[in-house]
């Protein structure tokens, strides 16, 4: 399946400057419409406004977790199928697991470049 650069893109992290990076990286690989949010509860909000077709969320941030969000979003009829990769500074192996089990569709561990980005899209992807 062709990557569609069009898609929308959420970018979720409490990290100002960890969005700009990622926004970044999305831009040199082509995509253009990048949306973002501070955290899992305004992240939502934004998912249930508009249909976006990968989101990229941290895990560490407060109140709502990257985490927490990918389990709302995969309990949500409307939002289950959403394509979701979780950036995180950790590589703790029972955090991984979590994730995987939560319904994550890759894993991103920080610091990270365009190329892993790429890959990890693209993996996501290649179904």
């Amino acid at each position: 399946m062709a990557l569609d650069l069009n898609m929308p893109i959420l970018v979720v992290d409490d990290y100002k400057t960890m969005i700009r990076i990622i926004r970044n990286l999305l831009k040199q690989l082509g995509f253009d419409d990048v949306d973002e949010a501070s955290d899992g509860t305004e992240a939502l909000g934004k998912m249930k406004e508009r249909k976006y077709g990968l989101v990229i969320s941290d895990w560490n941030m407060e109140p709502m977790t990257g985490y927490e969000l990918l389990k709302h979003v995969r309990a949500d009829g409307a939002l289950g199928r959403t394509p979701f990769i979780m950036v995180t500074a950790e590589s703790k192996t029972e955090n991984v697991i979590a994730a995987k089990k939560a319904g994550v569709n890759n894993y991103i561990v920080k610091p990270f470049n365009a190329q892993t980005l790429k890959g990890k899209i693209e993996s996501v992807f290649a179904d």
